[in-house]
Formats: C-alpha cells, structure tokens, sequence
C-alpha cells in the first residue's frame, strides 16, 4: 500500500566521459593518439603537457606528453555504451570511488565497436574515466558562493554500481 518516491534531486546521470592517452613523449605519436581519439569520440581532442621536467626520461615541462577529450551529454551516453561494450559489459569492483566516478581501461582501442583497424595509427590503449551527477551538484564548481556537496548527497560507490548496472546493464564484479 504504501508507495516509496524518491527525490528527484537524488537522481543519478551522467556528467561526463573522460578519454585519455597518456603517451609520455612528445613528436609524431601524439598526433597518431589524436587520430585515434577522435576516430572513436568523433571530437577534437587536446593534448596535455607535462607538469614537471623529468631529465632522466628525456621529458620538459610544457612538453606535450598526452592527449585527452571530454564528452558530455548524449554523445557521453552513447559513447559509454560503446566502451563498455568493449569491455564485454563488465567493469571492476574496485574502478569505483565513494564521489561517483569510475574508472576502467582498454588495451587494444580496435575492441571498441565502429572502430577500425589503421595501419598509420597501428593499436593504442586507452583509459577512461566516467563522472556521475546528482543535481545541485553545480555548487561544486560555480564561481560564487562555493561549496562541498553534503554527505547525504554524495553518491556512493555502490549506488553508482546499481546506475551502472541498472542504466547500461553492467555486471560488476
């Protein structure tokens, strides 16, 4: 008889996907990494410079040493369903923090549906990164009147698994 409603600031979406190749050299490769990337987001990406010099690894600081693309909205959507079909619709336990985000990685970028083999390319792994969203999550980042999301509205590690399994209908091991 009694019906329990859920708030409908309690639910969970998806804020964004995060792409990242962290190649460690600049040149010629990164330019092949943001091929790649943008053979499977469909957007441009941006490349990341190092923080530090690292002398003994031949690295400057400035120096482009990765490359990285953020998708968000339907396209993140579609594109999550992608990757994790790639992964065979099973994401780890452990990928999981307690702010609601994931994380998982892919050896070979060609397991990832539409997209093909290119022998300039050749194969590049990748990791990805997943953000999930509550609304008034905005207090976070706005530029006034900044603050923390309380501890009842945090999502926690395993609700994020159950919007994981329930919405992309993923097994987590």
């Amino acid at each position: 008889m009694s019906q329990v409603t859920e708030s409908p600031m309690k639910k969970i979406s998806l804020e964004k996907v995060v792409l990242n190749m962290g190649l460690g050299k600049s040149g010629d490769v990164i330019n092949i990494a943001q091929k790649a990337l943008e053979q499977i987001s469909g957007k441009k990406p941006s490349t990341r410079n190092a923080k530090a010099a690292y002398r003994d690894w031949g690295v400057r600081k400035g120096e482009p040493i990765g490359v990285a693309v953020t998708i968000r909205g339907d396209d993140a959507v579609a594109l999550l369903k992608r990757l994790l079909e790639a992964k065979g619709n099973t994401v780890n336990g452990k990928s999981f923090d307690n702010f609601g985000n994931f994380s998982f990685g892919i050896n070979e970028h060609i397991d990832i549906p539409d997209v093909k083999y290119d022998p300039q390319i050749g194969i590049l792994g990748l990791g990805i990164s997943i953000t999930l969203t509550r609304p008034g999550y905005g207090i976070r980042t706005r530029s006034k009147h900044k603050a923390r999301v309380g501890k009842t509205h945090v999502i926690k590690s395993q609700e994020a698994k159950d919007y994981l399994t329930k919405e992309f209908g993923v097994t987590v091991t």
